[in-house]
């Protein structure tokens, strides 16, 4: 299936108390998609549920976010999401780190099978 990338979206989001990497992810995701209003799909005459969504998380320890929930997020399309080593973990003296992570949504057709 032939996908052509139409936009990526930005985010970056945190947990300042708890150094839960998913629950930052999660934020990061809703940075970058809460603020727009794109109706990406239909101006190609495809239905939201064909948009190919590439996930790309940063974040200082990968393996703490739960790829599925990350995934469960998004209200339609297709995700597929890649958790990657980035990020940053904030040192604090007294606590856990901050955590941030970074989030890079790149969004797809197949313009070849859209009306």
């Amino acid at each position: 299936m032939p996908e052509t990338r139409l936009l990526t979206e930005i985010g970056m989001g945190t947990s300042l108390r708890r150094q839960d990497y998913t629950e930052a992810a999660l934020r990061g995701i809703r940075d970058a998609l809460w603020r727009n209003s794109i109706n990406l799909a239909e101006l190609f005459g495809a239905p939201k549920e064909a948009m190919i969504l590439d996930v790309e998380i940063g974040v200082a320890q990968p393996g703490a976010v739960d790829v599925a929930k990350v995934a469960a997020a998004f209200p339609y399309g297709q995700p597929r999401v890649k958790v990657t080593q980035g990020g940053l973990d904030v040192p604090r003296p007294d606590a856990a780190p901050n955590v941030i992570a970074t989030v890079a949504i790149s969004v797809s057709l197949d313009l070849e099978r859209a009306p």
